[in-house]
């Protein structure tokens, strides 16, 4: 019994291996024509990125929404009026590093043989901007904005590894998973890590006598 399962699996495996040949004979043997119209599965689709493909555009429209977040939060410290050039560095660089992830995503997406849509927008994010919250926020308030919004994130790209990692067939893709860990979740460890450790410097700070100058001084450590 336990051969004949084994053999049924093989024969199921090699049978989805040959749809993008079954394509090519099917355009060709009626007429023997070279307009391969008809050849659909000779993309670079295979594993779980036809069932993941809608999370990971959520995915990569969540990194672009927050790369804009993160760059009117720099811009409102690069004003004349707050000049806080340390803040202003620190969310840009936030800023430039999710708009590089969310074009990466892309990459892979269309390396997988998906397409991006820039539509497929999570619900949550669709509330948040009817709501448009102000990221006018002072530098503590700003910081842990940042940290939430980065966790948030790493959420979500924890969900997408337990997906791609699970047991269910349709989304079983050890090689998005890998992608995942390779290009994204270390990244966003070390982020988290390092705006947790602002947000307790900051805080510290703030608790003694001169709010002022310790502000203007953690400022110029975020310039080095």
């Amino acid at each position: 019994m336990k051969t004949f399962v084994i053999f049924v699996t093989l024969f199921a495996l090699a049978a989805c291996a040959d749809e993008c040949y079954k394509d090519v004979v099917a355009a060709c043997n009626p007429t023997l024509s070279k307009q391969l119209a008809g050849i659909a599965n000779c993309n670079a689709k295979y594993g779980g990125i036809q069932e993941l493909q809608p999370d990971l555009q959520r995915f990569a429209n969540h990194l672009f929404f927050r790369s804009f977040d993160f760059l009117l939060m720099a811009t409102h410290y690069g004003n004349y009026i707050k000049n806080r050039p340390g803040f202003e560095k620190l969310f840009r660089g936030l800023s430039d590093s999710l708009w590089s992830d969310g074009i990466e995503t892309i990459k892979y997406i269309t390396t997988r043989g998906g397409q991006m849509n820039l539509n497929n927008i999570a619900k949550d994010l669709q509330d948040e901007e009817l709501t448009s919250p102000s990221l006018e926020l002072y530098e503590m308030q700003s910081i842990a904005k940042a940290l939430d919004v980065e966790k948030k994130l790493a959420l979500q790209a924890f969900d997408l590894h337990k997906s791609a990692s699970g047991k269910k067939h349709e989304s079983h893709d050890p090689e998005i998973a890998h992608h995942l860990e390779e290009e994204f979740m270390e990244k966003h460890r070390d982020t988290i890590r390092e705006l947790a450790g602002h947000s307790r410097d900051l805080s510290v700070l703030l608790s003694g006598p001169d709010a002022s100058l310790a502000l203007y001084l953690f400022d110029q450590h975020l310039q080095k």
